[in-house]
């Protein structure tokens, strides 16, 4: 074992018992994804990161199914096209060890969930959205985020008008006792992000297509 990973190891083990700062987590997160990350996400990873850490510090928090499903899927949207694709898994995986999260146990639950929802109707999804969850749920924007996307992967979400879709997520928020004001922040949020995120490839693709066109005249 090299003395840098006795050191890592030391360290961790240290933070285990106390709880970690963002300093720390930031300095874990780069000892274990000793890499370079592409303009395009370094903001999310941070944010994502810090995310974390706050949670982690929050005594009402729950790592439930909800969250994990909301995780798990805002990662995986948000770094769609990340290159070297093969760079995902370690990057999730110091995302959530620098916070103290087993990312193995997230996505773990986070599959199972996405199985007990899949194909399922919006007034399925509701009910089974009721008994999982449970009387103290800790509102945050990953769990609100892990809902709708629930929400919207139902079988008849799509056919349902823009104010019907609205309407029945605000009333499966309200119904588990959370804020639908900070959900519809969240979710707004999250889909402008994605909006952003789109737009910004597609920019970042005919800057290269046009520097390519440079370099052949």
């Amino acid at each position: 074992m090299s003395q840098h990973t006795l050191w890592l190891l030391r360290f961790t083990y240290k933070k285990l018992k106390e709880k970690l700062t963002v300093s720390d987590s930031k300095k874990l997160f780069h000892e274990q994804f000793p890499y370079v990350i592409p303009g395009l996400y370094k903001r999310i990873v941070d944010e994502m990161l810090v995310e974390l850490n706050l949670l982690n510090h929050q005594k009402e928090f729950i790592q439930d199914d909800l969250f994990c499903v909301g995780l798990t899927e805002t990662y995986k949207e948000l770094t769609r096209g990340y290159k070297p694709e093969e760079h995902l898994v370690i990057l999730f995986e110091s995302l959530c060890n620098s916070s103290n999260f087993e990312a193995s146990k997230i996505k773990e639950i986070s599959k199972k969930t996405l199985e007990e929802f899949n194909k399922k109707s919006l007034k399925e999804i509701s009910i089974l959205l009721k008994d999982k969850s449970t009387s103290n749920l800790y509102s945050s924007r990953i769990l609100n985020i892990g809902i709708y996307l629930i929400i919207a992967n139902a079988s008849d979400f799509n056919e349902a008008k823009d104010s019907e879709k609205n309407k029945f997520i605000s009333d499966i928020i309200n119904s588990l006792n959370l804020s639908v004001t900070k959900a519809e922040k969240d979710i707004g949020i999250y889909k402008s992000s994605i909006k952003k995120m789109e737009q910004a490839k597609e920019l970042l693709q005919e800057a290269n297509k046009k520097n390519k066109k440079k370099e052949n005249k």
